[in-house]
């Protein structure tokens, strides 16, 4: 979705953990792991690598892929279940659960988030490890934002993820923040929005049923409805249909200008009116 796309999952209700939470640093460590077999299981999330370049955060580590087809990985080896995956400038931060070969300080069972400055060849524990698995993760204007595994609560770090804050209680779908800092979430009720960090949401009026959403380096936001429509929201406010998915879409991105998804077709990308199959189902899945 920069920010981080996801899969729909219902998150657990549960009592706040705290106003403020204090996560762990450590040295970054390297991940070392023989590269899996063809395919790479779902497909959770896609970061802006820029220069027509995406980072797939799949069930099975990390991997680039340009428009042309071109794919690497596992970035460091990493074999990690990369279930939340987001972007703010250069610096990467995922969560979700280890693989087989994933070191034991990033976190048993649930990683928590963990954080890259090396474009994903080392990571580093922040915070929740070993407790949290965040589905729902998104970063941009120096905050990140996430919905962990044990709540519905939206947490907020504007540290880089040393401490927490505690804001709406919202069942999201998707979180993504535009260049403004206006932070949005696709639920249920539909599309809202937040000017506050995330403490408090409203109605997004004549948005579309959303369940996935990403902004891009324009400020524009992009989404995909529960009919499989793409729409666009405009600097006017205007939402405009810029193409349609087939099936369900796994993860929502872009690249460049363009949309990048992954349907049933496999990885898509689509700029203007011209939509290729990058990487066909059978090979991305």
């Amino acid at each position: 979705m920069s920010s981080n796309a996801t899969t729909i999952t219902a998150a657990a209700v549960a009592a706040a953990a705290g106003l403020l939470l204090t996560g762990c640093t450590s040295t970054p460590t390297a991940i070392s792991a023989p590269a899996p077999d063809t395919g790479l299981g779902h497909v959770h999330g896609i970061v802006d690598l820029g220069g027509s370049t995406v980072l797939l955060g799949t069930h099975i580590g990390l991997y680039t892929l340009t428009d042309t087809g071109d794919i690497s990985g596992p970035l460091g080896g990493a074999d990690f279940d990369a279930m939340g995956l987001t972007a703010d400038g250069d610096v990467l931060y995922a969560s979700g659960h280890p693989g087989p070969n994933t070191p034991a300080e990033l976190g048993e069972h649930n990683l928590g988030l963990i954080r890259s400055t090396d474009a994903g060849t080392t990571w580093e524990p922040v915070a929740f490890t070993g407790q949290e698995d965040f589905h729902v993760l998104t970063a941009g204007d120096r905050a990140i934002h996430g919905i962990g595994s044990s709540s519905i609560t939206i947490r907020t770090s504007t540290d880089g993820g040393t401490t927490w804050i505690d804001g709406a209680e919202l069942p999201a779908a998707d979180l993504t923040v535009t260049t403004d800092g206006t932070l949005y979430a696709a639920t249920r009720q539909g599309l809202q929005e937040s000017r506050d960090a995330g403490a408090t949401f409203d109605l997004v009026a004549d948005a579309p049923p959303l369940y996935l959403v990403e902004a891009d380096s324009t400020g524009g936001l992009v989404g995909v409805d529960t009919d499989g429509t793409l729409w666009r929201l405009t600097g006017t406010g205007s939402w405009d249909s810029v193409g349609a998915a087939t099936g369900t879409v796994q993860a929502l991105g872009n690249a460049d200008g363009a949309v990048v998804l992954v349907d049933d077709r496999g990885v898509v990308w689509i700029h203007g009116t011209e939509t290729t199959v990058v990487l066909p189902t059978g090979t991305a899945q």
